[in-house]
């Protein structure tokens, strides 16, 4: 078995070694999707994910093969013509690898201050169980939003 304290650390540690560290894709794992993983011992990540400027994916966790963790996502840029896709990924990127650097988690709670504009994500509850929020604001005006929920997989 596994505590959340190490799902926790794991899933912070996956996150910031694929999409915020620009980690190699892997072989579509459904047709039009983007995929990229993680594995180390007996857990594995991946966050399939289609789109690019809206976008909606999942991301799962398996420990010893069998889904423990997942968090749904959709995202999209409300503001055209304040962020392009390329910017906010930047914003997003920045903001994130702060996060799990200096916070070590993955959930809400944190304000970034970016050339591009200023990111804002806040949640309710714990990685057993949570839903959450991320926008990026420039000039004032929201110009992108993302929702997220997750949680335990109980078999």
């Amino acid at each position: 078995m596994f505590s959340i304290q190490e799902l926790t650390d794991f899933i912070v540690e996956a996150k910031s070694k694929t999409y915020v560290g620009n980690g190699a894709e892997l072989p579509a794992c459904r047709p039009g999707s983007r995929d990229i993983g993680h594995r180390r011992g007996a857990w594995s990540y991946l966050d399939s994910y289609f789109g690019g400027t809206d976008f909606a994916g999942q991301e799962a966790v398996w420990h010893e093969g069998n889904p423990r963790w997942a968090m749904n996502y959709f995202g999209r840029i409300v503001r055209p013509d304040l962020i392009d896709a390329e910017r906010a990924g930047a914003v997003i990127k920045a903001a994130l690898q702060a996060m799990y650097r200096e916070k070590r988690h993955f959930l809400g709670g944190m304000e970034y201050q970016h050339a591009y504009g200023c990111y804002v994500d806040s949640s309710r509850g714990a990685t057993d169980h949570f839903s959450g929020r991320e926008v990026i604001f420039v000039d004032g005006e929201e110009a992108y939003e993302l929702e997220y929920r997750g949680g335990l997989i109980v078999p």
